[in-house]
């Protein structure tokens, strides 16, 4: 068996979950020893698709000719659409009708999490969907405190530290961040991610420019620094409107950094506050539990404690596992 791992635009999406969830599937398959190429000119058994856009649709179309059996992987939504970069809300009515149409035209699909598998049949795409975490690799996700005490070092923190990981979209609520980090100066708070300036709207821009004094937005930075950072770091403060499942909170509960979220579905079930994060409905409600949080040492710990365990339920031996499997039936099928 051989699988075709298929993602376009692999520079740009290379910075974004979706290129991260490529690279987990790359490592999780080489776990469990599944050949696997990411050429699509390549001879396969089967096609797993990551993306939406022509080029998923034309290994889509060729695969079908060739009577191989396609799998598409539904990280792209309608709701996750919006809310992201320049003109996404115009256009996620017509992203919403295409997701329809390929994912419809596939054998089967994979969703990272029930929340998004609801969101897909909700769409009246009626497949067969089986729930698969796009996972975390515990052996490159590890606390470690020498990467800790460089990061602090080298941008000068000795107080508490907040971090964020993530492209800046209002949807990931960079904004709502900036906010709450605005009236609490006695703390340095960090956004990492790609800032791709031409994609995004004019009001992020300027935000991105022009942060509160105790922001920084270093922008995509080498591995080891997001390590150290997530090593150094009071709380994991991700205030997102909207994930599909969200790889960084992933990441966080691998390194055993303190987590706070906004409340929202897609966290249902598996993120449960007061035990391996602490959640927010509103900013008001995030700020009070991001001063808990940052205050409350023994809090922190408990929730580290138990979010690890998360991760681990969650690692990349298991994921590769869980994919062969579903690569296997679906052959069968054929």
């Amino acid at each position: 068996m051989k699988v075709l791992l298929y993602s376009e635009g692999k520079k740009l999406f290379s910075k974004s979950g979706v290129g991260r969830a490529l690279k987990h599937q790359m490592i999780a398959l080489e776990k469990v020893g599944v050949a696997y190429t990411t050429d699509e000119e390549d001879n396969y058994d089967l096609a797993h698709i990551n993306t939406i856009g022509p080029g998923g649709e034309k290994v889509l179309k060729k695969s079908r000719k060739s009577g191989l059996p396609v799998i598409y992987h539904t990280h792209t939504t309608f709701e996750d659409f919006r809310n992201s970069f320049m003109f996404s809300n115009s256009l996620a009515p017509l992203i919403k009708s295409r997701i329809k149409r390929l994912y419809s035209s596939a054998d089967f699909l994979i969703s990272p999490s029930e929340y998004t598998r609801d969101l897909v049949r909700g769409y009246g795409v009626n497949l067969p969907i089986k729930v698969i975490s796009n996972g975390v690799d515990k052996e490159k996700f590890s606390r470690n405190a020498f990467l800790a005490e460089s990061f602090r070092k080298q941008y000068g923190i000795e107080g508490p530290l907040v971090i964020s990981v993530g492209l800046p979209f209002s949807r990931k609520g960079v904004v709502d961040f900036c906010d709450i980090a605005a009236n609490k100066a006695d703390i340095r708070f960090f956004w990492f991610g790609a800032k791709i300036t031409s994609l995004l709207p004019a009001k992020i821009k300027k935000l991105l420019n022009h942060p509160p004094k105790n922001v920084i937005f270093p922008g995509f930075v080498p591995q080891e620094t997001i390590m150290g950072a997530y090593s150094a770091c009071d709380a994991f403060f991700f205030p997102s409107y909207e994930e599909n499942e969200g790889i960084v909170v992933l990441e966080a509960l691998s390194m055993e950094a303190p987590i706070l979220i906004r409340d929202i579905p897609v966290y249902r079930g598996w993120m449960r506050s007061e035990e391996n994060c602490l959640k927010g409905r509103d900013n008001r409600e995030l700020s009070l539990l991001l001063d808990r949080l940052v205050a409350d040492k023994k809090l922190a710990g408990k929730l580290t404690s138990t979010g690890k365990e998360t991760a681990l339920e969650r690692d990349l031996s298991i994921i590769g596992q869980k994919l062969k499997n579903t690569y296997l039936e679906v052959l069968e099928k054929r």
